[in-house]
């Protein structure tokens, strides 16, 4: 009851509720939320630590930037879900925050979509200035499990490589991303190796154009650290697939080199296991083995994880459009 209590006792602000409906759709750091809300940098910090001391939100530290996000905790979560439910879909207060969130997400797309765009043909020979690409094309096929088999999602697939490892053993694969030049890298790459099982299409990470429980896996290949909020990837993943199904997740062990966040526009600079545990908790993916690939100075990790058999239901009872349909 007294964690209950004082949850609600930090949410009992105004700036604080709007601070809670923006870490709903992303992780940000001090300066981008300073833009949001119109406030200043002292106000908005002392609003994060209330949150913060609170349980609610938590910092997660990169190099020599800080993010904020929800906590990875399901009932504070849920309870912050059931308060801000009680908001009307169209308060014009939070209309406004979103509305400025958008702005702020074109932003880092658009320095995202002119690296993609600036550098679509040396994708696959970027990758291997940080890793060795065939080791970690080796632990892939390996970590993928014998039994999956019949349809296959690669989010971001880029030049199609992932589609080109795994797509074989599916009856059908499919690659999702947002650039067209890598897209159409992709297809040029399937079509000259025939993989006529394989296709790719235009679709955003965070709303995949495809219905619940429609593949059997999922692979996410050097992706997470461009996201804005890996826990919507996540969370869209564990949508589409069907119960029982896995998904390969491969990216970087944490690190300090700060010239990948400048020069590559990643986001994060690499995630621990425990973060990537608790992402896959959260979605009823249950984490279920890790493989590490040491480098220098780069590790690479990949994480297998299976949706459960049962996924929970989570009910709305409240039966009315609120602001997190928005």
């Amino acid at each position: 009851m007294e964690e209950t209590l004082r949850s609600l006792r930090a949410m009992a602000e105004s700036t604080r509720l709007r601070l809670l409906a923006l870490f709903l759709r992303g992780d940000f750091t001090v300066s981008e939320l300073v833009g949001m809300l119109g406030q200043s940098q002292p106000r908005v910090s002392r609003h994060l630590k209330i949150l913060c001391d609170a349980g609610l939100i938590e910092r997660a530290p990169e190099g020599s930037w800080v993010f904020y996000r929800l906590s990875q905790d399901r009932c504070r979560v849920e309870l912050i879900r059931q308060i801000l439910r009680q908001i009307p879909f169209d308060d014009s207060t939070i209309r406004r925050d979103i509305e400025r969130l958008e702005r702020v997400k074109e932003a880092r797309n658009q320095a995202a979509a002119e690296y993609f765009r600036k550098n679509a043909s040396q994708w696959d020979k970027i990758r291997t200035l940080h890793v060795d690409e065939q080791d970690v094309d080796n632990a892939v096929v390996s970590m993928m499990p014998e039994a999956a088999s019949g349809t296959l999602l690669d989010i971001g697939t880029g030049t199609g490589h992932m589609l080109k490892l795994l797509g074989g053993r599916f009856e059908r694969a499919e690659g999702v991303d947002l650039s067209h030049e890598m897209l159409a890298l992709a297809r040029a790459n399937l079509a000259d190796q025939g993989f006529d099982n394989c296709g790719v299409r235009s679709a955003d990470m965070y709303q995949l154009p495809h219905d619940p429980e429609s593949f059997d896996a999922a692979v996410i290949h050097q992706v997470l650290h461009f996201s804005d909020s890996p826990t919507l990837v996540i969370a869209e993943v564990a949508r589409v697939l069907r119960p029982g199904g896995h998904v390969l997740m491969v990216d970087f062990a944490p690190h300090d080199v700060e010239s990948l966040r400048e020069e590559f526009q990643h986001r994060r600079l690499g995630f621990d296991d425990s973060e990537i545990g608790q992402l896959c908790a959260a979605h009823d993916l249950s984490l279920t083995d890790t493989h590490r690939l040491p480098g220098d100075p780069l590790t690479v990790v990949i994480w297998l994880a299976t949706k459960s058999p049962m996924p929970r239901i989570d009910r709305d009872l409240s039966g009315s459009q609120s602001v997190l349909t928005a």
